[in-house]
């Protein structure tokens, strides 16, 4: 056979390996398939090679940790949703200030005011983004390299870190907590991207500006610009910026006032913060090199509601909610910087007077002291504003406002209001005669009030139940008579003077503002600030305009707009002026005569409440209506007790501690201003003197004369007054009487006209302070000079000669 055609098996390289008779090499040579060559069987790992994973198992490692990381990235972030802020990211006080900007309160627990990103200079905003964040703007939600950079110069000793960007931050204090868990950090990274995707940088910068802590109880930028520079954010300077910036790394360790040895550590904190402004571009370099050190104020304890502070603030939500400016629910919410028109000098200076005047007066060893109570409001009569108010000795002592409340009646502070009715009204009295300041009444004490149809029933007393007899208004006024007002309200209509008080100021609800003739004893429960407006409407001549305690109103930085302060003449001028002129003599003369302490011209009316529970002063200058009332209420069972004995004093009556301390605070509070006249422009013909008639004046002489008559012409009413006689022109001597005198500054009575050696008499007098009468005509006898100051008594008649 020939070699050509032989063909040979590929070659099994393990066959050749294999030992004779080895039938496995054989047959595993068999079971090969053709072409297939064998693999090498890698040997088995020795020795410390043995501790170390292969890269393969590192690269499977890390594709596992990286599908799992992927895969939890997408997971958490579907399943972690924005939440809503937590319990204290929204919590913010409502910030009340006097008119001149000063903090005059704070009412919520969390001293935080939100302001606007606008609101915030751009020097501020650069040094916050300086301080914690220069890059947030060009950066993402989560810097991941920030946060590993924090981590690694934490353990390497290069101090504790935050890693945080400032979106981190927002989320942590808006939405989660400052707890330091796993957990926390994981939901603040989600949300943090969530967050970046929904709200613009600004929105989110503001938030922050908002929600952090600055230490001093101050959250947020406002807080802490008033907390330690008592100044508003708008108005900080670079270098106070800049210093704020640096406590949001360690509010407690860099109050360089609270901890004076952490001053190195805050230096070097606010230096960090103004180089990098300048690094950034943010400050000229010049600028920075003169820049010095701003040492923050001393902390000012919590302006909480203490002392008289919880009274103004709830006053003022009281004016806000009742005028329909902001309901009561929103304002809860906080957030609301309300500016007043509370003047924080009057405030004080009422404080003032209240403690040197009654305060102080009152004494541990005298049991009724302790029911002693002050309330006072001061309203500027031109623009109603309310200046100063006292509430309380402590509102966290007494909660109730003595200012405000309404349920001490105001006794005659109510009778000026009478009198402006008549006028207003042209009113006459029961036998036709206009009422005037010169208008003369019976005031006998408990006489009868009389109607049309006779005896009312109504018999009121006068005070220590003086008897008075014919008196005039005026001086009914300045003694406060009461059978006197309660008449000439009967005359004017009771209807016509509850009309009257109402347009003034009173509100028509007040309780027991009944139209009888008691009502110008004053029963009505109107508050203090209720009576001082009223008395601002007739300072102000009659027009009348709501008092306002509120300024300015914003929240968030928008304005909340105000009702307009509408004025009218709901009064005459003439009404109003002429009761100004009879309040006049009050404090020249009659019970209020305390008040010219004050120093400046000032009209005022005092008042008593029935049973001496109340005793008030109500009074203005041309400037400013003020009323002060001492109250009598017992501490633990709140029931209102009688004034006998407080303060030493058998009584306490308005022209005592009240008109004392209206004098004071008013002196103090228009210490700095001129002193003003009055301009006034009374009814015509007030001034005029009149005379009371016949039976009127028997009655003034006999004091005992029954007066509780059902007959209208008796002495329980005014008599009607002989009709002036006009003076005649001078005749030849012979009989004769004069004339009677009505003139002021005139004789009583003319010369008589009777002829030469006849009989003449002098006539009446009733001009004030002048000769009853003149001689009869060629007689010899003179009349008597008529009584000094009111021309009361007729002169007596001339002595009766025969001529020659």
């Amino acid at each position: 056979m020939s070699d050509e055609h032989q063909t040979w098996a590929p070659r099994d390289p393990s066959a050749a390996s294999a030992s004779p008779g080895d039938d496995g090499g054989a047959q595993g040579a068999q079971g090969k398939a053709p072409g297939k060559k064998g693999r090498t069987k890698r040997p088995k790992r020795t020795g410390w090679r043995r501790l170390f994973p292969t890269w393969r198992m590192v690269l499977g490692a890390v594709l596992v940790a990286g599908l799992l990381l992927v895969g939890g990235f997408f997971a958490g972030y579907q399943l972690v949703d924005i939440p809503a802020a937590n319990a204290g990211a929204d919590a913010q006080s409502n910030v009340y200030f006097y008119k001149d900007g000063t903090v005059l309160a704070r009412d919520g627990e969390v001293n935080r005011e939100k302001v606007k990103l606008s609101q915030v200079p751009s020097n501020v905003q650069h040094a916050v983004l300086a301080a914690e964040d220069r890059d947030f703007y060009s950066q993402p939600a989560v810097d991941v390299r920030a946060m590993f950079r924090a981590g690694w110069n934490t353990a390497t000793g290069k101090g504790k870190q935050g890693g945080s960007t400032i979106t981190q931050q927002y989320v942590k204090n808006y939405y989660l907590g400052q707890e330091r868990t796993v957990v926390r950090k994981a939901k603040e990274f989600f949300i943090a991207i969530k967050l970046n995707r929904e709200q613009s940088k600004d929105q989110i910068f503001e938030g922050y500006l908002n929600t952090s802590y600055f230490g001093r109880n101050a959250y947020g930028i406002q807080a802490a610009a008033q907390a330690y520079y008592g100044k508003n954010v708008e108005d900080l300077t670079t270098a106070e910026a800049a210093y704020l910036a640096s406590l949001l790394n360690a509010p407690s360790a860099y109050d360089v006032v609270a901890q004076p040895g952490s001053k190195p550590a805050a230096l070097s904190r606010w230096n960090y913060v103004l180089d990098g402004m300048v690094k950034e571009g943010w400050l000229d370099s010049g600028e920075r090199s003169t820049t010095e050190f701003p040492v923050p104020g001393e902390a000012k304890p919590s302006t909480g509601l203490s002392g008289q502070r919880g009274y103004l603030v709830q006053a003022v939500e009281q004016y806000l909610t009742g005028n329909g400016i902001i309901d009561e629910k929103t304002l809860a919410t906080g957030g609301h910087r309300i500016t007043t028109t509370l003047d924080k000098k009057k405030q004080d200076a009422f404080v003032a007077a209240v403690k040197n005047n009654v305060m102080k007066k009152r004494s541990d060893d005298r049991e009724p002291d302790k029911n002693v109570r002050v309330g006072g409001a001061s309203i500027v009569p031109e623009t109603g504003e309310v200046v100063a108010m006292y509430g309380g000795v402590d509102y966290t002592q007494q909660y109730v406002n003595n200012a405000t409340r309404r349920d001490y009646q105001v006794g005659s502070t109510f009778k000026p209001f009478v009198f402006t009715s008549a006028v207003a009204n042209d009113s006459t009295t029961q036998d036709g005669r206009r009422i005037t300041p010169e208008t003369y009444y019976d005031g006998t004490n408990k006489r009868t009030v009389q109607g049309p149809q006779g005896s009312t029933g109504y018999d009121p007393a006068n005070e220590d139940d003086v008897d008075y007899g014919q008196i005039t208004v005026r001086t009914a006024t300045d003694k406060s008579v009461n059978a006197v007002y309660a008449q000439m309200a009967q005359d004017v209509g009771p209807e016509k003077v509850r009309d009257t008080a109402v347009a003034l100021g009173i509100p028509k609800t007040t309780p027991d503002l009944t139209a009888s003739p008691s009502i110008a004893l004053g029963p009505a429960t109107a508050s203090v600030l209720d009576l001082t407006e009223a008395y601002a409407t007739l300072a102000n001549h009659g027009r009348h305009g709501p008092y306002t305690l509120v300024d300015k109103v914003t929240k968030d930085g928008t304005e909340i707009e105000l009702p307009d302060r509408k004025t009218e003449q709901t009064i005459s001028r003439e009404a109003a002026d002429t009761t100004t002129a009879l309040l006049r003599s009050v404090v020249e003369g009659g019970t209020g005569s305390a008040a010219q302490a004050a120093g400046r011209p000032a009209v005022g009316k005092t008042g008593t409440a029935e049973e001496d529970k109340a005793a008030w002063f109500a009074g203005y200058t041309p400037d400013l209506a003020t009323v002060v009332a001492v109250m009598g209420q017992d501490p633990d069972s709140g029931t209102q007790t009688p004034l006998y004995g407080a303060l030493g004093l058998d009584r306490v009556n308005g022209g005592g501690a009240p008109a004392e301390t209206w004098a004071a605070y008013t002196e103090a509070a228009l210490r700095s201003s001129p002193a003003q006249e009055f301009d006034l422009r009374t009814a015509p013909g007030s001034d005029e003197p009149q005379e009371p008639g016949e039976e009127g004046t028997d009655t003034a002489a006999d004091p005992d004369t029954p007066n509780d008559t059902d007959s209208p012409s008796t002495s329980s009413t005014p008599a009607t007054p002989s009709a002036p006689t006009t003076p005649s022109s001078p005749t030849p001597p012979g009989n004769g009487d004069g004339g009677t005198g009505t003139t002021g500054d005139a004789t009583g009575g003319t010369d008589g006209g009777g002829s030469t050696g006849e009989t003449g008499d002098g006539g009446t007098g009733t001009s004030t302070g002048t000769e009853g009468g003149t001689d009869g005509d060629n007689g010899d006898g003179d009349g008597d000079t008529g009584a000094l100051g009111g021309g009361l008594i007729e002169g007596v008649r001339g002595a009766r000669e025969q001529g020659a």
